[in-house]
C-alpha cells in the first residue's frame, strides 16, 4: 500500500493510515485485500517500506467509504522496535 506524500510525516510518528491517505493522488492500493491483511506502507516516490500494519477495512471498502482508519500501524521506521539493540 502506498500513501500519498501528505501522510508520510504522520505515519513516521506512529499514526494509523487513514483512508484518504490511500485514495488520493500519489497513493496506490493493492485491490481485493481482506480485512486483517498484514501490509507494508510505502511512501509516494520511495521504494522501501516506512511502516507495517494491519488492514481495518478491505481495500475495496477503503476505496468505497474513504473515511476512517484504513491501516492500524504496528511498526514504523525509527520506532522502539527499529532501535532495539540485539542482546549479545
Amino acid at each position: 500500500m502506498q500513501v500519498d506524500s501528505g501522510a508520510i510525516q504522520f505515519v513516521l510518528q506512529g499514526a494509523n493510515v487513514m483512508c484518504p491517505g490511500l485514495t488520493s493522488r500519489g497513493a496506490i492500493m493493492t485491490p481485493d485485500l481482506p480485512v486483517g491483511s498484514v501490509v507494508t506502507v510505502i511512501a509516494d516516490g520511495k521504494q522501501h517500506a516506512l511502516a507495517v500494519g494491519i488492514l481495518k477495512m478491505s481495500s475495496n471498502e477503503i476505496a468505497r467509504v474513504n473515511k476512517g482508519i484504513a491501516i492500524e500501524s504496528l511498526h514504523y521506521l525509527n520506532d522502539g522496535l527499529w532501535r532495539l539493540k540485539p542482546i549479545r
